[in-house]
């Protein structure tokens, strides 16, 4: 690195000091991510062994397998991952970005996705990114759709185009985390519409959302891409609960 850029990035950290989003320290050398080391050593990982199909973590050491919901209900999409668990500090991040309208926080989720997936994202020959929808009203409530900010950086990052038009939720939905698990199928159900088939006939889709639970939106949601021709829809979150 030349002076002329050691100076520049000097004076942007005593300007603008690059603040750690989680325990809010100062973070020297803070690279793109912006969460310092002990941070993001404590973030809640998903990891091996886990299901296949779905991406839910299993306790203990063992290989991957196919967990029971997957073997006697398989889910529309072809497989389902998130780099982290929903709980503690992503939790909280994602509760920042989503309720507390801090859209800042978009770009390190986007980064923690590719951190830990970003090969594998690459090995299934992705076509386009498709966010789920918000409906209209929660979108007005709310201003902006999650997925869709998030999945803006991966377009970009990926070298994926992203169609946010293309998936519509064309009836408002009770929020999921607010169900029991077993209506959260129902309350999902033929609520998904695409837009123009042909665009996404013969397409490897990226389906993304920030977050997981059951999976019953991202199952309804794959369906919908699949009867429309995808090929293939792989679906993607920031973490995922445990069930």
């Amino acid at each position: 690195m030349g002076r002329v850029a050691q100076f520049f990035n000097a004076l942007c950290d005593v300007i603008l000091p690059p603040i750690c989003h989680i325990c809010r320290n100062f973070i020297p050398n803070a690279g793109t991510l912006h969460i310092c080391p002990d941070c993001h050593d404590r973030l809640p990982c998903a990891a091996s062994p886990l299901c296949p199909t779905c991406g839910i973590p299993f306790a203990g050491a063992g290989a991957d397998h196919r967990c029971g919901a997957c073997l006697t209900h398989p889910p529309h999409f072809d497989s389902a991952r998130a780099p982290f668990l929903y709980e503690g500090t992503i939790r909280d991040l994602i509760h920042a970005f989503k309720y507390d309208r801090r859209t800042h926080l978009r770009r390190p989720l986007a980064l923690l996705i590719l951190e830990g997936l970003g090969e594998a994202l690459i090995e299934q020959r992705l076509d386009l990114i498709i966010p789920v929808p918000l409906h209209r009203s929660r979108l007005r409530q709310r201003s902006f759709n999650q997925a869709a900010l998030i999945g803006n950086l991966l377009s970009r990052r990926l070298s994926l185009p992203i169609m946010p038009d293309t998936l519509f939720r064309n009836r408002p939905t009770e929020p999921q985390i607010n169900l029991p698990a077993a209506e959260r199928r129902q309350n999902v159900k033929g609520a998904f519409t695409v837009h123009i088939p042909e665009h996404i006939a013969g397409k490897r889709i990226l389906l993304l959302d920030d977050v997981m639970t059951t999976g019953s939106t991202m199952d309804e949601c794959a369906k919908e891409l699949k009867d429309s021709g995808a090929a293939a829809v792989m679906a993607v979150t920031v973490a995922r609960t445990a069930r």
